[in-house]
């Protein structure tokens, strides 16, 4: 007897392996399923702006990263006695607006150029509800918990989307494109107003696949709403997966994208993170040593791998 109906995620027109740079951008779901790649021995970069939900801030960053413009007094807000910028997550932020400046262009030079030398950019889209600064119509990453009278609420069409992603991946075509729609749910903006805002997602990400050869789609939200539909795979907030259906996705994307000679060294780094991660009660005994011992040795083959 069938208890779920399994979602087929397709075969796509390219596999990531080990000697690929990776760059993550986009919801909290990119993060998670980003964190676990480089605790797996990718090479990876994962959300340098902090986490970025809608389409316009997730476009705009990938400019900043091919321009490297540096940011500015302009970009930055003060929040009480600590300072942020409009362009990234809470993640970023400083007692000043110099430290904060200093912080954030370092970080835009070091990601700029892992972006220029990255091989795979996994975009993954959150919703398009998105809100713009009333002074200037700036969209801004993140509201950083001003009052919400500073701010403009609008949302983007599956046209305009496209519109958006498109210039920097057709400017890109030597980079691999996998696109995903974020299953965490935004309910803060009314459940029928998140359908309305996953579909047009869900709708631009299908269509940017369809017209280049270097995008693929990866279905994330529909294993969610498909074979994990029961509040059991959710956080306590019932918004956010848990860490087994983090897991979960996690599988079927390496079974989705990695090529046979990553998987099997998959295997191998999974074997290694799990023994790093060991806590022992009694490390001055001779099992402990002997552990260590097998530890280096798998540390050493997959060193010349």
């Amino acid at each position: 007897m069938k208890w779920i109906t399994r979602v087929d995620t397709g075969i796509p027109p390219f596999n990531i392996n080990y000697d690929d740079k990776i760059l993550f951008l986009g919801s909290c779901f990119a993060q998670e399923i980003g964190i676990i790649m480089q605790n797996m021995g990718f090479e990876c970069l994962v959300n340098p702006f902090g986490v970025l939900y809608n389409p316009a801030s997730i476009a705009g960053s990938l400019e900043r990263l091919v321009s490297a413009t540096p940011f500015c007094s302009s970009d930055i807000i003060r929040n009480g006695d600590v300072y942020k910028s409009i362009y990234h997550s809470s993640d970023y932020a400083e007692m000043s607006e110099e430290a904060l400046l200093r912080k954030i262009n370092t970080s835009l030079e070091q990601s700029s150029a892992f972006f220029k030398q990255s091989d795979v950019i996994a975009l993954t889209l959150g919703t398009t509800w998105l809100y713009k600064l009333q002074s200037d119509g700036r969209t801004v990453a993140n509201c950083h918990k001003l009052p919400s009278n500073a701010f403009s609420r609008e949302f983007l069409s599956a046209e305009q989307c496209i519109s958006l992603l498109e210039p920097v991946i057709r400017k890109n075509q030597d980079k691999r494109w996998i696109i995903s729609v974020s299953p965490v749910r935004h309910l803060k903006d009314g459940a029928h107003e998140n359908q309305l805002s996953k579909a047009r997602l869900l709708i631009a990400a299908d269509e940017l696949s369809r017209r280049y050869s270097n995008v693929c789609y990866f279905p994330s939200y529909e294993i969610v709403m498909d074979e994990l539909r029961d509040y059991r795979f959710y956080a306590a907030d019932m918004i956010h997966l848990s860490r087994e259906a983090t897991d979960y996705i996690w599988e079927r994307f390496a079974e989705f994208i990695l090529d046979e000679k990553s998987e099997e060294l998959l295997k191998d780094y999974k074997r290694l993170y799990e023994m790093k991660s060991h806590r022992p009660l009694f490390p001055e005994s001779k099992s402990y040593k002997e552990f260590e011992k097998r530890l280096c040795d798998l540390e050493e083959k997959l060193k010349k791998r």
